[in-house]
């Protein structure tokens, strides 16, 4: 039973690619993503898996790792870990926007998505319900637009400044990012520059406005391009915005209580969040080409 919940709020600096094997498709190495949506998505265990990793990188304390965590497959005694991360859903995907340079896409789905979860952990998220149809949008900054149409990537859209549209944002962006002149710049933008597209536009760039690399695999005895060696790896690409559940139970050692060594769920949510929160984790693959890089945000609930 986890007794402590919080939100974590991942935030892309670098591409990220976490990676959902082979595909048939034109893309060799295409990213996660949800079944349903078809929005990039980050698997709980990948996360789990990336904290553990960098764990003492962190300044976390080794000793802590397996009560946290869960000792390796194969050892003596096993147990449950007292941490547990959920998959990340997307809540903002930057599109290159004619003026400004990119803009934070959202969809009213999303939107709702991320409020319901905020709720269920008990943080709260007094958001306005926000629609917009096909063709177009919702807007609080009239500077992105083009006469009164707003241009995303190849798209025109009708724009329509709305005034709940900053209590949305405001919101998200002091949740989200840490509150450090680092980030002001882009928790300014995303307060200004926040778009709410509908659902079905939304997910046309969910699904086409990724990163996409080509890679060409070397020969180690030629030192040239092997043949048939050409592949795509998909990314998501930096400034996204996904947003992830946090759970901790007591240890599950088989400590009691009043023993020593024993950290209720409490103890346990705090040591996790002084490891991370504010803090870049590398997630996902391509780590020696730069990639997986995000700052992650801890919100604790009631």
């Amino acid at each position: 039973m986890f007794e402590k919940h919080a939100a974590v709020f991942l935030y892309a600096v670098s591409p990220v690619h976490m990676g959902a094997g082979s595909a048939v498709g034109v893309i060799d190495n295409p990213i996660q993503r949800e079944r349903h949506t078809g929005h990039p998505s980050f698997a709980g265990s990948g996360i789990k898996g990336a904290v553990r990793h960098g764990f003492e990188a962190l300044d976390g304390d080794n000793a802590h790792i397996v009560h946290l965590f869960g000792p390796e497959a194969g050892a003596s005694s096993l147990h449950a870990g007292a941490v547990s991360f959920g998959d990340a859903q997307l809540i903002a995907l930057p599109v290159r926007s004619l003026r400004g340079g990119y803009v934070y896409a959202t969809c009213p789905q999303a939107l709702a998505r991320a409020q319901r979860l905020l709720g269920l952990i008990g943080v709260a998220a007094d958001w306005p319900a926000l629609s917009a149809e096909d063709g177009h949008c919702l807007i609080a900054n009239p500077a992105l637009l083009s006469g009164d149409k707003l241009h995303l990537e190849a798209f025109e859209y009708v724009a329509k400044v709305s005034q709940d549209l900053p209590r949305v944002s405001e919101d998200l962006a002091a949740k989200a990012l840490p509150d450090s002149a680092a980030y002001k710049f882009f928790a300014d933008k995303l307060k200004t520059d926040l778009v709410v597209l509908s659902d079905t536009d939304f997910a046309y760039f969910a699904q086409n406005a990724t990163l996409v690399e080509p890679h060409v695999r070397i020969d180690a005895d030629t030192g040239t391009a092997s043949v048939g060696g050409l592949f795509y790896t998909e990314n998501l690409p930096p400034e996204s915005l996904l947003l992830a559940p946090l759970l901790a139970s007591q240890m599950r050692t088989g400590k009691k209580k009043n023993e020593d060594g024993f950290f209720d769920a409490e103890a346990v949510m705090a040591q996790i969040k002084a490891v991370i929160n504010g803090k870049l984790l590398q997630i996902g693959g391509d780590a020696t080409t730069g990639r997986g890089l995000v700052v992650a945000r801890i919100v604790e609930g009631k």
